[in-house]
C-alpha cells in the first residue's frame, strides 16, 4: 500500500462503512415493503430490482473492509497493481483497475 492510499485509508473506511449502513438500512425498509399488502406502493418487479441493488452494495463495501482487514485493499484482482487512488475515491469498493474492469463480463 503506498503512502497515498496509507493516508486515505481511515476516510475511505469511513465511506465503505457509510455506504454499508445505508445499503443495510434500504434493505431493511424494502423488505419491510415487499411484507406489506400492495408492496408499500411499489411495483413488485422494482422492488426485487432495488432489493438486489441494496444487496450487491451491501456486499461491495463488505467485501472492501474484509479487504482492508487483510491488507488486499487497493490491489486489483485482475492484474495485482495497485488501484489508483483517484478510483478508489470515486469507488472506494473497487476490486480491480480500470483497464481490468473493462474487461469483466457485464
Amino acid at each position: 500500500m503506498t503512502d497515498t492510499l496509507h493516508s486515505r485509508t481511515a476516510a475511505l473506511r469511513d465511506i465503505l462503512e457509510r455506504q454499508f449502513q445505508t445499503h443495510t438500512g434500504q434493505l431493511l425498509e424494502l423488505t419491510a415493503y415487499s411484507r406489506e399488502p400492495g408492496h408499500g406502493g411499489h411495483d413488485p418487479d422494482t422492488l426485487r430490482a432495488l432489493m438486489e441493488t441494496a444487496r450487491q452494495g451491501i456486499a461491495d463495501s463488505a467485501g472492501a473492509l474484509r479487504r482492508m482487514s487483510e491488507g488486499t485493499y487497493g490491489c486489483c484482482e485482475g492484474c495485482g497493481a495497485e488501484i489508483p487512488v483517484a478510483r478508489l475515491e470515486i469507488r472506494p469498493s473497487a476490486r480491480y483497475c480500470v483497464p481490468c474492469q473493462e474487461r469483466q463480463p457485464r
